[in-house]
């Protein structure tokens, strides 16, 4: 059963609705839990129309548009439905409404195209009865839903199978019998025939086993047997490796021996030669950012060079030559696929489908995951179907701009990317005498061998330049060595003396050794934050896989039990498909188990996200618009050397330009 359609212009003016329960009528009545209105603010204007449908709050919702007369129709049903009809209800509507009253529909949008005053717009609505234009629409809905469901309730009895009907029970066949045991009927059978039954059947596999030679032998048990084999075919196993034992010199170790074998303390800063640690080696001056006039300090900027022609701004003189050489034989670069169309028309999904072929397959070059690719690639195509363009050159800049803005909606945040101001704003806020203010927390997420605790480190020497005293909580309680790699790099922050410019700022570690609870240690290290007077907690987590439900169930304990301020996962920028799968189901299953019945706190997701190895892969950055387009959050850092300094913050219109370079 549905629960609302609507059919609406894009500006936002809702021409007709019809909601079929209560809750739905009350839920769209309310602008701020609409989920129409949560369609357009999430998929349409974040440029996600490729997707097949949307959910939120329970409710699945499917849409088309008709973009000649900027139409929006919308179903929405509950989600644990399989309405199967619902796509072809969308179909039936809009070519029947558009049929009906296009002539209507055509004067109302020009009319609103006239008027670029909003009081004047307000004004011109009330003068429109749409109620009265769409007279009839009603009765007409009615008997295309209805139609629909009755078809859908006969395919499905007609797709039914015939009933089984199970005659002979199971009898334990004989040995020599080639046949396999029968279905048991619906009779009633006690414990002990189910039991007698189960044992035959175990015996007559163990026959068939026997009669192939994989069994036991009557002489003996299957491991004599196979040493008997191995005996007779002159097949001889190989011992195993024995451990090799340390070799000691005749003479006494020196207190220089005895040093290096000492692993119970801290070495001084020493390199491999004896001498002084080069601590210039751990940051690299020109990555270092820069220092505004509030004295603030903001990392680098990623850029994207390219000494060829970017994609957007190509002249008409190359377009012409790419003409060419299509005419040759060869496409060349990406640009040239845009040289299909030409004359002026209404665009069609025929003349479209070459040109997002190209499209797709140019994104999947850059590394963006192919169903990512698959989506973007539709939700232009369908912006496009039904726009009028004339000239080769008119075509051309219409495609690349519109699939040049659907990328920057995707790849704007739709939640501030400034974290200085998230904590500054944490740490200022006023709070009751009575009450001690809690430290800005973050919890670093991800799969095993990403870079976390060494981007970990990175975000650590950017927040103590800002002047912010930092705690960071070893919670990687698993992984050999973990606690002793932060303890390094602790060591390292402390003597670089990076403090702020007013002389604040610091790091410490927080640790409670291997094979401890990590939910229990991060909520120590934040307790010990608060009574130390700590801006910031960094919580190191064990890396994981994200189909392991165990850990997972874990790691949301974490985030339940300490509520921090922000969960960033820690992603590869080498991967493309693997890249989604792993934040998806992070994202899920942090939403899922930090929600579970005892936990005080709502499902809590991904926050935002820092891409590692950025370096290498130069202008294939489409992990970071895969990355966006699957949480919607943004991605606030990415890690591009081995240095402190290494980290870079990026812009929406650098990683478009590097998307939509040849």
């Amino acid at each position: 059963m549905l629960d609302h359609c609507s059919i609406s212009h894009k500006g936002g003016v809702v021409l007709w609705s019809r909601s079929f329960t209560p809750a739905a009528a009350q839920a769209t009545s309310n602008p701020a839990t609409s989920p129409v209105n949560f369609l357009i603010r999430e998929v349409l204007i974040e440029g996600r129309s490729g997707e097949d449908r949307y959910e939120k709050d329970g409710y699945a919702i499917r849409w088309t548009l008709v973009n000649e007369l900027e139409l929006i129709f919308v179903v929405a049903y509950q989600r644990i439905l399989q309405l199967t009809y619902v796509e072809d209800l969308l179909t039936a509507i809009k070519a029947l409404f558009i049929k009906l009253f296009e002539p209507f529909l055509a004067t109302f949008v020009a009319s609103l195209h006239a008027l670029n005053n909003k009081s004047m717009r307000a004004g011109l609505l009330q003068t429109w009865d749409f109620s009265k234009a769409f007279e009839g629409w009603d009765t007409l809905f009615d008997k295309v839903l209805k139609g629909l469901e009755d078809r859908t309730i006969h395919d499905r009895r007609s797709k039914a199978g015939p009933t089984v009907h199970i005659e002979d029970p199971i009898t334990p066949p004989s040995d020599d019998a080639g046949t396999e045991p029968t279905i048991p009927s619906e009779a009633p059978i006690d414990e002990e025939q189910i039991a007698r039954n189960v044992q035959a059947v175990k015996n007559r596999l163990r026959g068939k086993g026997r009669r192939r030679g994989m069994g036991r032998t009557a002489s003996g048990s299957g491991r004599e047997s196979l040493q008997a084999s191995d005996t007779e075919t002159g097949i001889s196993k190989k011992k195993a490796k024995t451990k090799v034992q340390r070799k000691w010199g005749t003479e006494a170790p020196t207190e220089a021996d005895m040093a290096t074998l000492d692993f119970s303390v801290d070495k001084p800063n020493l390199d491999s030669h004896g001498g002084s640690l080069n601590l210039s080696a751990l940051v690299d001056k020109e990555s270092l950012g820069t220092h505004g006039q509030d004295g603030l300090y903001e990392v680098k900027d990623w850029e994207f060079t390219n000494s060829g022609t970017d994609f957007v701004s190509r002249t008409l003189a190359a377009q012409q030559q790419e003409q060419a050489a299509k005419a040759s034989g060869s496409l060349g670069a990406l640009g040239s696929i845009f040289a299909r169309l030409t004359g002026t028309k209404f665009l069609t999904e025929n003349d479209l489908k070459p040109v997002l072929e190209g499209m797709k397959q140019h994104l999947m070059k850059k590394n963006v995951a192919k169903n990512i690719a698959d989506k973007i690639c539709e939700g232009v195509g369908e912006g496009l179907v039904g726009k009028k363009v004339g000239g080769f050159q008119t075509i051309n800049t219409t495609v690349r701009q519109a699939l040049s803005t659907s990328l920057t909606r995707i790849l704007t945040p739709n939640t501030s990317t400034d974290l200085l101001l998230s904590i500054r704003t944490k740490l200022s806020s006023p709070l009751p005498s009575t009450q001690q203010r809690l430290p800005y927390s973050i919890v670093f997420v991800g799969v095993n061998g990403v870079g976390k605790s060494t981007n970990l480190s990175k975000v650590c020497f950017w927040l103590i330049q800002n002047g912010f005293k930092v705690l960071i909580a070893a919670c990687d309680t698993f992984r050999s060595g973990a606690v002793e790699q932060l303890r390094v790099h602790v060591r390292n922050l402390s003597m670089l003396d990076v403090s702020g410019p007013d002389g604040k700022g610091g790091v410490e570690l927080f640790e409670r050794g291997y094979g401890k609870d990590a939910a229990g240690i991060a909520k120590e290290a934040i307790g010990y934050a608060k009574d130390h007077d700590f801006d910031v907690v960094l919580i190191d987590t064990a890396g994981r896989m994200q189909d392991n439900e165990p850990l997972m169930r874990a790691l949301a304990k974490l985030v339940a039990t300490n509520n921090p301020d922000k969960i960033m996962f820690v992603g590869e920028a080498l991967v493309g498909n693997e890249a989604v799968d792993q934040l998806s189901k992070f994202d899920r299953a942090l939403r899922d188990f930090s929600s579970i019945s005892g936990m005080s706190m709502k499902g809590r997701g991904i926050d935002g996200m820092l891409v590692t190895k950025w370096d290498t892969v130069d202008d294939k950055v489409g992990a970071a618009l895969s990355m966006t387009y699957v949480t919607g959050q943004p991605i606030i850092f990415v890690g591009c050397g081995q240095t402190y300094t290494d980290l870079r913050q990026l812009r929406v219109s650098n990683v478009v330009q590097a998307l939509l370079s040849d």
